[in-house]
């Protein structure tokens, strides 16, 4: 059986497991050297459910809480070198922009949550570091978490524009292209978008 076919096949089977996007299957990719160029833009915004999930205090949030800001979703776990490897530049690359229009939200799958994660970012040196918490890997239901590091980037209207599913040096250039690019775009309200279809 093919991989890619495997992948579905696994995807489909898992239950509460967030099913493929259109637009989710692997592209071929020029090797410019870039792991930026490893993102896929959806060829149109997929709305995402509001799934709750944790702030360090416990409380819960969710995407909604966002709406007109580009979101930046990185799902990580200690346990994972490439996440870890992550985390200085998404919080560098949180930085590069407005915190009106740009938010990034690294959302740790550890199973102990913040009595795991905060100590560990202590001793890395990042305890001011803000990371959100999904210890049941409820989000499961919309993001596919077969896989990790893995960024989901939502528009201003809260749904899915593009992903990647692999390590990304955030520090590169092409990051912050990209992610001005998303901002400048400014899609319109969904409301009005169906309305205009009918």
């Amino acid at each position: 059986m093919k991989p890619i076919l495997s992948i579905a096949l696994v995807l489909s089977l898992l239950s509460g497991v967030a099913q493929a996007y259109p637009g989710m299957q692997p592209h071929p990719q020029e090797n410019s050297g870039s792991t930026v160029d490893k993102v896929q833009l959806l060829p149109k915004s997929y709305p995402i459910e509001a799934i709750p999930f944790q702030t360090v205090d416990g409380q819960s949030v969710d995407f909604s809480q966002y709406k007109g800001k580009i979101v930046m979703v990185n799902m990580w776990a200690t346990w994972c070198p490439p996440c870890v490897r992550e985390l200085p530049a998404l919080e560098k690359l949180s930085h590069q922009f407005g915190k009106d229009d740009f938010v990034v939200l690294p959302i740790s799958i550890d199973a102990e949550g913040q009595k795991q994660v905060q100590p560990f970012l202590k001793d890395l040196g990042m305890p001011d570091f803000t990371s959100y918490y999904d210890p049941q890997q409820k989000l499961g239901q919309v993001f596919p978490l077969d896989y990790i590091p893995a960024t989901f980037i939502l528009d201003q209207n809260g749904d899915l524009v593009a992903f990647v599913r692999s390590y990304v040096d955030w520090n590169d250039k092409k990051a912050v292209e990209l992610i001005g690019n998303l901002i400048a775009k400014k899609p319109g309200n969904r409301a009005e978008t169906a309305k205009l279809a009918e």
